[in-house]
């Protein structure tokens, strides 16, 4: 019977020219719609927060049981010392990586990809329970990404059902660093990246709008740390080289390196300096969140931020600047290949009656899609996660209870497509 239900979908899936949702498929997303919110219930109340090795273990091995019980080999991946990229916030400890593999009978290998962690320290849960609400879905960490890891589990439910293998391999990637860059995960994502043909990565939508993206913001780190000398602010102030007004001269003469023309956007966000308020600040440090879409640019405002310092005569005699530089996410860039799974996206959608818009911006945040591009192999679109909003806020987190039967339906379909074309 479940190999007539396949033959069946797959005689109704042209290769173009869509018109109506694709049955058995569409019939057993709708049914899937309680379930999507049970597993979101069970996700949610795990805390797992990046530096919470506890709650990523603990969400790790349930990740891994649905993984298993969809008849996924399981792996619980730990990454070599070689392969971690120390940022200035690395932690010594990190939680597994959950990779789930299904081997089927088609040439086309396709890689699904979300991230397990959150933003959110641990009592939070507590603050902002789980709840339902009227036609939203509440808890820390939901959309973002949760959503995205309850969205595969149950297409691979889906899948199961109509017993569809037809792709070669269907590789599950869940991570559990995103949040923090991506340090100990980052080299793994790129290499099983490069095996595959296809990346459908599962952040939500930004902006709680009904897309997916095709760029993300590659993201820097850039530094001024200033050292000067410590005198008694009200004895003998003549004495010290004060660290704080020298970095005040330092940003206002870099507070410029923005270009929108390039899309590159360069903001100082943190300072500090100083020890006790009797004392000429010996040292100062500042942090600039530096945006860009294409890669070469972290290096060119690497290099105009190093070429601008160094021009700049000090303001305070005596003091001395060190520039500082991460790159800490690659830009995901727009590819002939990524525009054509969108167009396909669009097409699923214009099944169910709904309208798919794509972002090429590249505007906002960073994801892990980017690392999973970063052979050129793989065709790669991001955003296939559920419709919320208030990720990474002070406010409550939430997934729009309407957006589940459609995004579990687009990535299904996703996947059937990336599998025969």
């Amino acid at each position: 019977m479940l190999k007539l239900l396949r033959t069946l979908l797959l005689a109704l899936l042209p290769a173009s020219a869509w018109a109506d949702p694709v049955e058995p498929l569409y019939s057993l997303v709708q049914k899937e719609r309680a379930a999507v919110v049970e597993t979101l219930r069970a996700l949610v109340e795990v805390e797992s927060g990046s530096r919470d090795i506890e709650g990523l273990n603990r969400i790790a091995a349930l990740i891994g049981e649905r993984l298993h019980g969809l008849g996924a080999k399981l792996e619980y991946h730990e990454p070599a010392q070689s392969e971690i990229v120390r940022l200035f916030d690395t932690p010594d400890a990190m939680g597994k990586v959950v990779i789930g593999r299904f081997s089927g009978t088609g040439t086309r290998n396709i890689m699904l990809l979300a991230h397990m962690d959150t933003v959110y320290p641990r009592g939070t849960l507590a603050k902002r329970p789980f709840r339902l609400e009227a036609d939203r879905v509440y808890g820390p960490g939901i959309a973002d990404a949760k959503g995205g890891v309850a969205v595969i589990l149950h297409a691979l439910a889906v899948l199961k059902a109509i017993d569809f293998r037809d792709y070669a391999a269907l590789t599950v990637v869940i991570n559990a660093d995103e949040e923090i860059s991506s340090p100990f995960s980052r080299a793994l994502i790129t290499r099983i990246g490069a095996e595959h043909d296809v990346v459908l990565s599962c952040e939500p939508p930004l902006g709680n709008t009904d897309q997916i993206a095709l760029a993300t913001s590659g993201i820097g780190l850039a530094t001024l740390t200033v050292k000067g000398k410590p005198a008694h602010a009200g004895v003998n102030p003549e004495l010290g080289r004060n660290a704080i007004v020298e970095l005040a001269h330092r940003l206002l003469a870099t507070n410029d390196l923005s270009d929108p023309q390039q899309r590159i956007k360069f903001n100082w966000t943190l300072a500090s300096g100083g020890q006790v308020r009797n004392m000429i600040p010996d040292h100062a440090s500042a942090s600039a969140d530096v945006r860009v879409n294409r890669l070469a640019d972290l290096d060119l405002i690497e290099r105009r931020l190093r070429d601008r310092v160094a021009s700049q005569a000090p303001l305070v005699p005596g003091t001395t600047v060190e520039v500082g530089f991460e790159k800490r996410r690659a830009p995901l860039e727009v590819t002939d290949a990524s525009r054509a799974l969108a167009r396909t996206a669009q097409a699923i959608y214009a099944e169910i009656g709904r309208t798919l818009k794509v972002d090429e911006s590249g505007t906002g945040g960073g994801t892990d899609a980017a690392f999973a591009a970063a052979s050129g192999k793989a065709a790669v679109a991001e955003s296939f996660g559920l419709i919320g909003a208030g990720f990474h806020a002070s406010g409550e987190e939430y997934v729009e209870l309407d957006s589940i039967g459609p995004r579990l339906y687009l990535l299904t379909r996703m996947i059937v497509e990336s599998a025969r074309r």
